[in-house]
C-alpha cells in the first residue's frame, strides 16, 4: 500500500513541480527602478574601465613588440 502511495505518475509529478515553481516565484523580490538604474550605471562603468584597460594593454604590448622587431636588425 505504501508503494502505491510513493509512486506518482508523470502528471502528478509535473503538477507538484509546477506548484513548487509557483511557490518559489511568489518569494521573488524585484529591484526598484532606482536600484535598477544604479546597477546599470555600475555595469556600464565597469565595462568602460575594463575596455580602457584592455585597450591600454593592447597598445602597450603592440608598442613593445614594434620596438623589439625594429631593433633586431
Amino acid at each position: 500500500m505504501a508503494d502505491a502511495k510513493a509512486k506518482k505518475n508523470i502528471f502528478q509529478r509535473m503538477a507538484s513541480f509546477f506548484r513548487a515553481c509557483i511557490g518559489e516565484m511568489k518569494k521573488i523580490t524585484w529591484p526598484t527602478v532606482s536600484q535598477t538604474f544604479k546597477n546599470f550605471g555600475v555595469v556600464v562603468l565597469v565595462i568602460v574601465i575594463a575596455g580602457l584597460f584592455i585597450f591600454g594593454l593592447d597598445r602597450g604590448l603592440y608598442a613593445l613588440l614594434n620596438l623589439v622587431m625594429n631593433t633586431g636588425v
